[in-house]
């Protein structure tokens, strides 16, 4: 199909360009929807188009290759996803991607900064382990405009664990995350996991460990430690450690691994990464009862007793704090990100900005894996 359209295309224009690409490929979805679209069990990933547009416009460059000069599209400038804009521009939209109430104009009625201020102390009264989870989530809800505040301010990860320690908690995360987002954290996560999981991870097993070594080794290493499993997060960890073996990236970025006795202060912080991370108190994520939570090296949470807590709070922390992804779990967050935990912007990107890094508003291998995914459901029922 996409030979002859791009064959009809250069009947009439021999030099397409990206922008008329891209027109076609919008107007294509547009009347094919359920056959060209780009989705995933209906959440439509990005746009809806972009995979279609990318390989129209592969298509072209390939046709066009041969009567091209090598000198001209050396110093041609190249097409980019992304905007020229500034650094500090660049920043915040990294900042925004994905919120929908990043900044509160305003505090609510009838809250006041005294009030605000009588409920941040309040919630450090409360106990960590017996507290009313329902009053944390109305406190948080009411000072959100003051959380925010801080954080956008650039207060540190030290002092915010500080003055909202219920921020770095499950119910306090995932009540600020859906005031940000719009998104609701943990049970997202969870809806959707129940309903994309296990295709995941049966395309994982008997189609892409068959086409990729790394991916047969992570299957042959986590079907050695699934035995050690004391709780029923099993098909996540294998989701995340498939994932992760799939785009490529080291299981370092995420987690570090200590003793299972080990103490908050007795974790050594000298490798753990300054993004957030999961320490895990085992030999491996299926044999550990407790996770902590480090980000900017501090540990924030000491006591998350399932995995699944663990990566919910884990990427949480990357919209609540204002973190961008690292590029070197940039594949595997924005997967998880589209996929499991449903945020799905048209354009920008959380990706941590290096310079003379190619950055796509829409991650290519990302789309990949969601194809062969889309391919896979014909077969898998």
């Amino acid at each position: 199909m996409i030979r002859i359209v791009v064959s009809e295309m250069m009947k009439i224009c021999k030099n397409p360009t990206k922008q008329n690409t891209t027109e076609i490929a919008k107007r294509m979805v547009a009347r094919y929807p359920r056959s060209l679209q780009d989705v995933i069990d209906g959440d439509i990933i990005g746009l809806g188009y972009h995979s279609l547009a990318k390989q129209l416009q592969s298509r072209v460059e390939n046709v066009k290759r041969p009567d091209t000069p090598k000198i001209k599209r050396r110093n041609r400038a190249s097409d980019d996803d992304t905007d020229e804009i500034s650094v500090e521009q660049r920043a915040h939209v990294q900042d925004t991607y994905g919120c929908v109430n990043w900044m509160p104009k305003h505090l609510p009625l009838p809250e006041t900064v005294t009030s605000q201020s009588e409920k941040k102390e309040k919630m450090k009264t409360f106990e960590e382990i017996n507290f009313n989870s329902d009053a944390v989530k109305e406190l948080i809800k009411s000072t959100y405009f003051t959380q925010r505040k801080d954080i956008n301010n650039g207060e540190s990860i030290k002092n915010l664990s500080h003055e909202w320690p219920f921020l770095f908690k499950e119910v306090g995360m995932a009540a600020h995350f859906q005031e940000l987002t719009g998104v609701c954290l943990i049970e997202s996560f969870l809806a959707n996991v129940e309903k994309k999981g296990a295709r995941l991870l049966n395309f994982f097993k008997c189609v892409d460990a068959h086409k990729h070594k790394q991916v047969l080794d992570a299957l042959l290493k986590v079907q050695t430690e699934i035995g050690q499993s004391t709780g029923c997060s099993g098909e996540v960890i294998q989701m995340v450690l498939l994932l992760l073996a799939h785009f490529d990236e080291k299981e370092e970025h995420m987690f570090h691994f200590v003793e299972k006795t080990s103490l908050a202060e007795e974790v050594q912080m000298d490798g753990v990464p300054p993004t957030p991370c999961l320490i895990v108190c085992g030999s491996s994520c299926f044999a550990a009862e407790t996770f902590m939570l480090s980000i900017d090296n501090e540990i924030v949470n000491d006591c998350i007793t399932s995995f699944t807590s663990a990566i919910c709070l884990m990427f949480g922390s990357y919209y609540c704090f204002n973190i961008h992804y690292p590029v070197e779990l940039r594949s595997t967050l924005e997967f998880l990100q589209r996929c499991f935990f449903s945020i799905n912007p048209e354009k920008g990107t959380k990706v941590e900005w290096k310079k003379k890094k190619k950055v796509f508003s829409v991650n290519p291998r990302v789309f990949t894996l969601i194809s062969d995914l889309a391919d896979h459901e014909w077969t898998f029922q």
